[in-house]
């Protein structure tokens, strides 16, 4: 394994990093998408919100993100990995939680990995660990849910997928 890897594309580096710090903050949308499933989605940065800002996902939904790109304003996308999101009770309230509905959910052993459709018009791919502890199976498909998306896991990336230091590779 290395200790630092690289993901290029159409032949330029989009981001050099160590494999956490690859995962945990991709640069654009292209690396976040790249490494598994993560849950990409537009959204309008309205202005500072706290230590981050802003985010109107859409039909009135406003969010706040806490990482990445926090500065920027206008057309950005978030991401957020699925074992980050957490599923609630219908109607839970409080900051980042958006009412969505499960379409599906799929059994993985020491996981369940629930697809959910978010009032905001997103899908939302969200992994719950089995823990033998209350931890429900499945989700039923039409189940009313809350999701909630932590401010801190929110990472705002510029819509642009060139990262700041894109080089090009050297032709060998």
């Amino acid at each position: 394994m290395s200790d630092r890897i690289a993901i290029m594309n159409q032949g330029r580096v989009e981001q050099a990093a160590t494999p956490r710090e690859m995962y945990e903050e991709p640069a654009t949308a292209f690396v976040a998408d790249f490494l598994g499933v993560s849950n990409l989605m537009d959204a309008q940065a309205t202005g500072a919100s706290g230590g981050g800002v802003a985010l109107d996902l859409g039909s009135g939904i406003v969010a706040e993100a806490r990482s990445g790109d926090v500065s920027a304003r206008g057309t950005v996308k978030v991401v957020i990995r699925p074992e980050r999101v957490t599923i609630e009770q219908t109607g839970a309230t409080g900051p980042n939680r958006i009412p969505a509905m499960v379409t599906r959910s799929i059994y993985l052993g020491n996981a369940v990995r629930v697809i959910t459709h978010l009032a905001t018009g997103h899908s939302l791919t969200v992994l719950v660990p089995s823990t033998g502890e209350g931890t429900p199976a499945s989700w039923a498909p039409g189940e009313p849910v809350t999701c909630h998306l932590p401010a801190a896991a929110m990472r705002v990336l510029p819509l642009d997928s060139g990262a700041a230091d894109v080089q090009p590779v050297p032709a060998t």
